[in-house]
């Protein structure tokens, strides 16, 4: 069986780094889900968990906690987390196997 959610190496040091810093450190976790929107349909968001949310598959990424919101589950399936530092941007980019379409700007995507 494929995993919900695998991370990059990069993605792992990124939500540590995070998580153990001050402003965070109340929170339980990070929450991934997927909702409509963007020009293409769909797009990935990202929240902090400060309390849990019935339902919520939970995997845990080097002592971090990270919550997948059921609905968003077929939608991930086999889905890489990755986090990219460009010139100038820095951000968690998803390598999703599924999607058949990715807008211009890379922030939406269908399925």
């Amino acid at each position: 069986m494929s995993s919900i959610l695998t991370f990059s190496n990069q993605a792992k040091t990124r939500l540590k780094e995070i998580m153990s810093s001050d402003e965070y450190k109340n929170a339980l976790g990070l929450r991934i889900s997927v909702k409509s929107g963007g020009c293409a349909g769909m797009t990935y968001d990202m929240n902090y968990v400060e309390q849990l949310v019935d339902g919520d598959e939970k995997i845990e990424v080097e002592g971090v906690n990270v919550f997948i919101d059921p609905k968003a589950i077929m939608y991930l399936l086999g889905t890489e987390m990755d986090y990219k530092v460009d010139k100038f941007t820095s951000s968690f980019v998803f390598n999703n196997p599924n999607e058949t379409e990715r807008c211009g700007c890379g922030e939406s995507f269908k399925i």
